[in-house]
């Protein structure tokens, strides 16, 4: 559960590259495209990691993340400058990818009761949600005692952390999967989306997560553009935002637990909603910021209990004629085309 700590660090993004923008003179355009250097790498590597995760190993592919992350963290501390750090950008987004392929499967493996699936798979989200609240005061915390300058010393306190967890799950035995050696082309993982179930499931995490990027991201952007808020001002946005996702995913915990994840699914997906469209129509700052922060709120739930759906969809028999013949292949090869396509 620790591991998903490290999934948080993505959100770095935000703070930080504002002062990528200040320290290396970048247009306001070319800043723009540093979120994408991180998080474009889930659409590129779902397919083909989860290919090789039948191969490697939930728990191997999780450690190959964190290999990854760790490299990244640890370059702008051997030689900084803007290139450098636009690849540690990258490996971030691509040591996070992998992570967010591999984790919760992982997870199932240790876990077995749905209920208490959908229940740790939430927990993992405060997790995650806790380590996003608190990337952006690292980020404030080097700048304080190491100056502006020195902004990039947060990549190796985060890569730190990152080794240590990683050392960790190593050394934590977890009982492998059931190995699945029949490899899934492109075509075959994206002919799933002919099943309508596995369609809306797939355009559902599609949008929510990028609400999630999008909200955290722009959130600040917004409410200096609306209400011309200050630099110090306008970081109070991404911080109610991540502190909603946090208490909302905090709640979703104990309450999946007790109630139907569907019924909570319903609530909250329309409420989240009716948020955005408020916050579209701008009703003043103060209300803004509480659109924000309900957004947050009310997604943090929402992709548990959209990927716990889709698994146990897949573990019921099939009657649309997308398992092949051979029962127990067919299974877990589509149960893996399915889970790794909507990654």
């Amino acid at each position: 559960m620790a591991t998903f700590f490290v999934m948080g660090f993505c959100d770095i993004v935000g703070i930080s590259s504002d002062y990528m923008q200040s320290g290396f003179g970048w247009s306001p355009t070319m800043t723009g495209f540093v979120p994408s250097m991180v998080f474009v790498w889930f659409f590129f590597l779902g397919i083909p990691v989860g290919n090789k995760m039948n191969r490697l190993g939930r728990k191997n592919t999780v450690l190959l993340s964190m290999a990854v992350t760790v490299i990244g963290m640890f370059l702008p501390l051997l030689a900084y400058s803007s290139v450098t750090c636009v690849i540690a950008y990258i490996l971030l987004g691509v040591g996070n990818a992998i992570l967010q392929i591999s984790l919760n499967p992982l997870l199932s493996n240790v876990i077995h009761n749905r209920r208490l699936l959908t229940s740790s798979m939430t927990a993992g989200q405060v997790i995650k949600a806790v380590s996003s609240l608190l990337g952006p005061e690292i980020v404030l915390f080097v700048i304080l005692h190491f100056g502006e300058d020195h902004w990039y010393y947060c990549f190796p306190v985060l890569g730190t952390i990152t080794l240590l967890l990683g050392l960790w799950l190593a050394a934590t035995p977890i009982r492998r999967e059931p190995d699945t050696t029949e490899p899934l082309s492109m075509s075959d993982s994206f002919a799933l989306l002919k099943n309508r179930a596995i369609m809306v499931l797939f355009m559902g995490i599609f949008f929510v997560v990028g609400v999630d990027v999008a909200t955290n991201y722009i959130g600040s952007k917004l409410m200096a553009m609306r209400y011309d808020w200050s630099a110090v001002q306008v970081k109070y946005a991404p911080q109610v935002y991540l502190f909603s996702r946090t208490v909302g995913a905090l709640l979703g915990t104990f309450l999946l637990t007790r109630i139907s994840g569907i019924r909570y699914f319903r609530v909250n997906i329309v409420l989240c909603g009716f948020s955005g469209l408020l916050l579209m129509a701008g009703f003043g700052a103060v209300p803004d910021l509480v659109c924000i922060g309900c957004i947050g709120f009310f997604a943090s739930s929402v992709f548990s209990i959209m990927l716990l759906v889709c698994i146990s969809r897949i573990s019921l028999k099939d009657e649309s004629g997308l398992r092949t013949d051979d029962y127990s292949c067919g299974r877990w090869r589509h149960r893996n085309a399915r889970v790794r396509l909507l990654y």
